[in-house]
């Protein structure tokens, strides 16, 4: 039997290296996740920030922070060196804003011919609103997201920013950087990876979209199997105010659900989906629900195989047993919650995460390492080109 290999330390992506222009939401969320998968991040702040407290500590952790000032020549000079010696970029600039700098991805991919370019945008670098302002709210807005959310009587609802700069932007950037990474490694040649977040939200409602080809969906909000129509998919309140969450969709779980509520013979329930039944099985469902707390209900349905669990805020959320039990969160010394690593690598498992350090901290060891010397160092700082 072949043995199994000892795990390795500090994660898959141990050895890359990459260069992320500072900016906001899912540029640095791309780099987050890169960073916690084991590559050495380098963002690039600007000097006025310099000293100055991260803004975003849980998205800056885990890389160093340099500051250059990208409007002079000398800046966009140590720039252009860091990329050089990099694996990949990332840069969350509106299209053509990088090429007017000069660190658009001709000179870029000139000078480093296996880079990875990772461009974040939320229309895209092509397209009639590729030069216009938004923000998430608008890009999921254009691809198709947002009309789906919010119940039937309502408007839509805003999911957080979870569908557009999240999901659909810096999961998708890092997800196209890892395997332009591995392209560039097989055949040496780097490439422009062009990460939108109408493009991530639109790949988002795969499923949903198949179900609606397949007549098993209808557009417009809370009509659904998950869009809160069905009551046995859905939240309830409870006596406290609090909520749970409800998702017996298979029927095993619907009916274990209805033994722990007490409501196995009651005819209203007898036919799961029965679409016209629905609004009366949801306002049974919340008028039980509504006689006992939350945390009474949780306690009754555990270890039921019911899918039916409580509805966490942030700090119960990190507390919780299942939770606690993962590392899925981990308290920092401020008492805050932290998302742990995600996802886990049994075999190359990623380093615990560090602390955002103040802005433009790392500036005199990054250029160090590129060769500047002190003299050359002082200058560019008394010009303000570095912090």
């Amino acid at each position: 039997m072949t043995p199994t290999p000892e795990p390795t330390a500090g994660g898959p992506l141990a050895g890359v290296r990459v260069v992320e222009l500072g900016g906001i939401g899912p540029g640095p969320f791309a780099g987050m996740i890169l960073a916690d998968l084991g590559a050495e991040v380098i963002r690039v702040d600007r000097p006025a920030e310099h000293g100055s407290p991260s803004r975003h500590p849980i998205l800056h952790r885990s890389r160093r922070s340099m500051t250059a000032d990208l409007k002079d020549p000398r800046g966009i000079a140590v720039v252009r060196k860091l990329i050089d010696g990099a694996d990949a970029l990332i840069e969350g600039f509106r299209p053509g804003v990088t090429e007017r700098l000069g660190l658009g991805p001709g000179p870029c991919l000139e000078g480093n011919p296996r880079l990875v370019y990772g461009r974040m945008t939320g229309w895209g670098q092509d397209g009639p609103l590729a030069q216009a302002p938004g923000h998430d709210i608008n890009y999921i807005a254009v691809a198709g997201a947002l009309a789906q959310v919010g119940p039937a009587d309502g408007d839509p609802v805003v999911p957080l920013n979870l569908f557009g700069d999240m999901g659909g932007g810096g999961l998708l950037l890092a997800l196209g950087i890892s395997a332009a990474l591995y392209s560039a490694r097989v055949t040496g040649r780097g490439q422009v990876v062009d990460a939108a977040m109408t493009d991530g939200t639109a790949i988002q409602l795969a499923l949903l979209q198949g179900l609606l080809r397949t007549g098993r969906w209808t557009e417009g909000r809370g009509s659904n199997l998950f869009d809160g129509a069905a009551p046995f998919y859905r939240t309830y309140r409870c006596a406290d105010g609090r909520h749970l969450a409800v998702g017996c969709v298979e029927p095993q779980f619907y009916a274990a659900t209805l033994r722990v509520l007490g409501l196995t013979d009651d005819p209203l329930f007898a036919e799961q989906h029965d679409r016209g039944a629905w609004p009366g099985m949801a306002a049974r469902l919340a008028e039980v629900f509504a006689t006992r707390p939350r945390d009474a209900w949780a306690a009754d349905f555990d270890g039921t195989q019911t899918c039916v669990t409580p509805v966490l805020d942030w700090t119960e959320a990190a507390r919780h047993p299942h939770n606690a039990g993962r590392g899925t969160y981990r308290i920092t010394p401020d008492g805050f919650p932290e998302p742990g690593t995600a996802p886990r690598f049994l075999g190359t498992p990623s380093a615990e995460p560090r602390p955002a350090g103040p802005t433009g901290s790392d500036t005199d060891e990054v250029l160090t390492e590129l060769g500047i010397g002190a003299e050359e160092l002082a200058g560019l700082r008394a010009a303000g080109v570095v912090g």
